[in-house]
């Protein structure tokens, strides 16, 4: 009789170890995704108000699209916020760029990585909640190019002006492939300071682009083929 009391009684020990942790993980999921949920339409209202949407998607010409789109993230109006699958996307979709500027003060992966998990729930909330035109808008208006005279570069509008002296609209499609090319590394790909390397990759983007070479794998963001 002591020996089948025994054996449930560890199987119920051994049923609470791996129950307990995956009940924590779907508590804690399930309170990403709400917080997600809840805080996407005020991140929508904040990003695309006059001062902080500068360019609107009729301002950024169907080739410079492609080309970004091509770079950045090439299955951008397939996925679900997130792509794993897609040679040469990274680890980080244009989604995923949004969720890191708007729902992090100061993004870092975390122990284990666990904040770049919660950043692909919140992405997937994320991209199930606003129009890939609107994110694409949001994108263009708030991605990261570096610093200028210690002053930090937001937006292809103030990239334009801070490293080619032109509106957005004046740029050429070399200029603006120039600054495509920095948003990888901003700082190691930096136009002014490291002209060098921003030549370098603009002319693996241009291969790229003309189907001369593709990437080897999803992490293949510099080409190394090209």
């Amino acid at each position: 009789m002591r020996q089948p009391f025994h054996r449930h009684k560890k199987v119920a020990i051994v049923l609470l170890l791996v129950g307990l942790p995956l009940l924590l993980i779907l508590l804690y999921s399930s309170s990403v995704i709400l917080r997600a949920y809840i805080d996407t339409p005020k991140v929508v209202l904040r990003a695309t108000t006059p001062s902080n949407a500068t360019l609107q998607l009729q301002d950024l010409p169907d080739d410079f699209q492609q080309i970004l789109l091509a770079v950045e993230d090439p299955n951008f109006y397939s996925h679900h916020g997130i792509d794993l699958r897609t040679p040469g996307s990274g680890w980080t979709t244009i989604t995923q760029g949004i969720v890191k500027i708007y729902f992090y003060n100061g993004f870092t992966p975390g122990i284990f990585r666990y904040r770049k998990l919660e950043q692909s729930l919140i992405a997937c909330v994320f991209n199930s909640r606003v129009d890939k035109r609107t994110q694409l808008v949001i994108f263009i208006n708030s991605a990261y190019f570096g610093n200028d005279q210690r002053r930090e570069v937001i937006g292809f509008k103030d990239a334009a002006k801070a490293y080619f002296d032109k509106e957005f609209a004046e740029l050429t499609k070399d200029e603006f492939i120039s600054l495509v090319a920095m948003l990888v590394g901003p700082n190691a790909f930096n136009v002014i300071h490291q002209p060098n390397k921003n030549r370098e990759r603009v002319n693996k983007i241009k291969r790229l682009l003309n189907g001369e070479c593709q990437p080897t794998g999803l992490t293949d963001v510099f080409y190394e083929a090209c």
